[in-house]
């Protein structure tokens, strides 16, 4: 077993020091235990947030009707259908694929940048993918007729991607030097790039008319309220493909903790690594806001939370922060449904009430060796 400090020596011949071996204490059947925890806590939440809501439906012919004994139209009345089928049902499915997305995303960052503060919302990638979107909704009849034409209902995911892969591409180019990441360039990069975006975006609300103020509404906190099927056939996809990748991600994130110099040498192709895994966070993350709008600090805090149960080995991390992920975003969505009736709380005000401190919490506890 290698120690848990030790010194790599980088492409410049300077020693990295790691504070931690991912090898380090073999937590593979914690890691197993806890994946299995989760899916069912995913399955139990999914299925009360259906039920949770301001009209009632019956646990039993939803559980009937689930199962298979008996069809939609025998177990539930044309009202349940519409309640559940139409409303509550997306709305789950929905806040499953965004919060997996946004829980994958930090975790694939934090591990290509090799600090625990990379998170999408925090470096300015969910607000270019906002950009994206806001410019395909207020000027999209006007310039981008031809997107429509060829993308169909896919333009405004689309654009959100390409909005936040040119973010975190920008992000990358400033943050990293001679194969190194600057945590505190990172952060002010990323709240200079969000700013930008912030302001180019409130340019564009100010000439924006009265329908596209409506659909532009829910994208400063986030929400999940526009949620429909035809929004997850447009996301749904991207967000999909995106989780499915990145588990091929796993041997060569595990092996950048020791630094790309070591993990070139190990045999992954980091370069190639670098492009899937930027590419992969810009398509997850840019589907999520364009259908969810900006939902902060899920990214930072499922995490680093999974991180203290079972480690960093990225390939129990990864199918288990998108388990997580996707369970706390829906109970967050059913607090915000819940706790002010009949009015809804934006869902981007839960994950920040509960995210802050977590983030102010993560400062205070690495700052003596994050450089800040």
């Amino acid at each position: 077993m290698p120690p848990s400090n030790m010194a790599i020596e980088n492409g410049h011949g300077a020693p990295t020091r790691m504070k931690e071996d991912w090898r380090a204490g073999d937590r593979s059947q914690a890691a197993r235990l806890l994946i299995a925890v989760l899916i069912v806590l995913a399955i139990a939440t999914f299925l009360a947030s259906i039920m949770t809501g301001a009209a009632d439906a019956s646990l039993g012919n939803l559980f009937r009707w689930l199962t298979g004994t008996e069809t939609a139209e025998q177990a539930l009345s044309i009202r349940d259908r519409i309640i559940i089928l139409d409303i509550r049902l997306p709305r789950a499915v929905l806040g499953m694929l965004v919060g997996a997305a946004l829980a994958v995303s930090g975790t694939v960052m934090q591990g290509l940048f090799r600090n625990p503060l990379a998170d999408p919302g925090l470096v300015g990638v969910s607000s270019g993918a906002s950009l994206g979107a806001v410019l395909i909704i207020v000027l999209g009849s006007a310039f981008f007729g031809p997107v429509f034409a060829v993308f169909g209902f896919y333009a405004l995911p689309v654009a959100a991607f390409f909005g936040g892969l040119a973010t975190t591409l920008l992000l990358y180019r400033i943050a990293t030097r001679s194969g190194q990441t600057s945590v505190a360039t990172m952060l002010l990069a990323g709240i200079a790039i969000a700013a930008l975006a912030g302001a180019v975006t409130g340019v564009l609300i100010f000439v924006a008319d009265d329908q596209q103020l409506r659909d532009l509404t829910f994208w400063g906190l986030g929400s999940l309220a526009g949620a429909s099927w035809t929004k997850i056939l447009a996301a749904g996809p991207i967000i999909l493909l995106s989780l499915a990748v990145v588990p091929f991600l796993s041997r060569g994130l595990n092996a950048l903790t020791l630094g790309e110099a070591a993990a070139f040498h190990m045999g992954v192709p980091v370069q190639r690594l670098k492009n899937v895994a930027i590419v992969s966070v810009a398509a997850a993350t840019g589907a999520s806001v364009a259908v969810s709008g900006g939902i902060g600090f899920v990214g930072i805090v499922v995490p680093h939370v999974l991180r203290l149960v079972i480690g960093p080995d990225h390939r129990f991390l990864l199918p288990a922060s998108a388990l997580l992920g996707g369970t706390l975003l829906i109970f967050a969505d059913m607090i915000a449904r819940t706790i002010v009736p009949p009015a809804e709380l934006p869902i981007g005000i839960i994950t920040a009430f509960a995210g802050a401190p977590f983030f102010l919490w993560i400062l205070l506890r690495g700052r003596s060796h994050m450089g800040l």
